[in-house]
């Protein structure tokens, strides 16, 4: 780890306050030479948890800011290191005037995210708690701020440190009876309450991966395409949806041209609308392009909005039923009625040949905004997630799920293993296999002194 002390400005600019973090071994000497105190002692003889008022001095000994500066000595700060944080105004030109100065006293600036590693290489946090930071400062909603802030207060690391800890077990259980293999009669544990430990394990790691499409969702929005074809009002649904005019809207067809995203946020949960080019048939190679990338963000939808012109509602159902319907299996699929203002009253719905029953009609006008309201109450519906708390464990992360998902697989050849009766070695390092991707996620292994220790700890063997 470098012994570098480093300094950053911590803060959006244009806000009132700015703040400036140092840390390292030298953050306080380093302050102190550009602090002076209202009163009392210099920095370096106060107490930590401490704020103390005074001003930022040039080396003209001129007044740069009066600030406030927090102190925090090592090992009790969140790098783990010697800290502080100047709280002064908000200028670019203050803030750039302490960094200088900073600088030039021995820190130097600080590189992205080095504060949060420094935290996990001291052994602040682990891997996955470091990640979730960057998880909070990016959430958007309430369901994605209890996610990270579980992860971030080690919510995850405990549940997979329990699983570690019954995996070392077994692991040590395994490297017994291998060091004692001359003798064949001897057995360290019942192979029957191995293999009920090991569904046990397996069996967690299951219901961790399960909450993956759960977690994804939250954290990166339910993708949600609109198709359909030209001018039956894809972009004016868009814009009533997100209640702004982000799409441009016009009589002449093939106005979108590309794919437009953006994303809303519905009882907690945040739906990333697509809006896709108008499909048809034309000469146009651009809108042919456009109409390509639509038929892609169909199929990557997880709920799709299937906009008909309720004016030729059969006509438009009949020529796309090809295209769309076979891309919709196993996805929600609404068939958005719109422009029921402009059919004549009393009309009944169109009937249309050879829809899925699960399939939805709404009957909407998105130029008037009528029934809106009732198509995202069915979007809030179909996603249906649980209203889990902060001590929810929710996996979010792809490198986490890809990580579950091979451990998962390492701990089934354990089960099969155990169930053939295979040799112990071949058990054991399918156990240590799952063991080294549970450790992946939170940045540590399991080495044999390890699994030493925890032999010696837990067995006696001749004493």
């Amino acid at each position: 780890m470098s012994q570098d002390t480093i300094c950053a400005i911590a803060t959006a600019p244009g806000g009132a306050i700015g703040i400036i973090r140092v840390s390292g071994p030298e953050a306080i000497t380093v302050t102190d030479r550009i602090f002076i105190p209202a009163t009392g002692p210099r920095l370096t003889e106060r107490r930590p948890y401490t704020l103390t008022f005074g001003q930022i001095i040039s080396t003209e000994k001129e007044v740069i800011d009066e600030v406030l500066v927090s102190l925090f000595r090592a090992p009790h700060s969140y790098t783990g290191e010697n800290s502080v944080e100047i709280s002064c105004h908000g200028s670019s030109y203050i803030l750039q005037q302490v960094m200088q100065l900073l600088i030039q006293n021995g820190c130097r600036a600080a590189g992205p995210g080095e504060y949060t590693q420094r935290a996990f290489l001291n052994g602040k946090m682990d891997l996955s708690q470091a990640e979730a930071v960057a998880d909070l400062i990016a959430s958007t909603s309430a369901a994605t701020h209890r996610m990270a802030m579980n992860q971030m207060r080690g919510g995850f690391s405990r549940e997979l440190s329990q699983l570690r800890d019954q995996l070392l077990h077994l692991t040590s259980l395994m490297e017994l009876e291998l060091d004692f293999s001359d003798h064949e009669d001897l057995e360290f544990a019942n192979r029957s309450e191995l293999a009920s430990l090991v569904s046990h394990i397996e069996c967690a790691i299951v219901n961790l991966t399960n909450t993956f499409s759960t977690g994804n969702a939250l954290k990166n929005g339910v993708p949600v395409a609109i198709v359909g074809e030209t001018n039956a009002g894809k972009s004016t649904l868009l814009n009533a949806l997100l209640n702004e005019e982000r799409s441009i809207v016009s009589d002449i067809h093939g106005t979108t041209r590309d794919v437009i995203e953006d994303t809303l946020c519905l009882e907690g949960i945040t739906f990333r609308f697509i809006d896709t080019a108008g499909i048809r048939q034309t000469a146009d190679a651009i809108e042919n392009m456009g109409i390509k990338r639509s038929f892609q963000k169909l199929e990557q939808a997880s709920i799709v909005l299937w906009v008909i012109d309720a004016t030729q509602a059969n006509e438009q159902y009949s020529q796309l039923t090809t295209d769309i319907l076979p891309r919709c299996i196993e996805k929600h699929l609404i068939l958005v009625l719109n422009k029921v203002d402009l059919v004549p009253s009393g009309s009944p719905l169109p009937i249309f040949d050879n829809l899925p029953k699960d399939v939805d009609i709404i009957p909407i006008s998105a130029m008037r905004k009528d029934g809106i309201i009732t198509l995202q109450q069915k979007l809030v519906s179909f996603v249906s997630l649980p209203n889990f708390s902060q001590n929810d464990i929710v996996v979010s992360n792809v490198r986490h799920y890809e990580a579950l998902l091979h451990a998962l697989t390492a701990i089934r050849r354990v089960q099969r293993g155990l169930a053939l009766g295979n040799a112990c070695d071949l058990v054991s390092q399918d156990l240590r296999e799952c063991l080294h991707y549970l450790g992946a996620i939170v940045g540590g292994t399991i080495d044999a002194n390890e699994v030493l220790s925890n032999i010696f700890n837990h067995f006696c063997i001749g004493k």
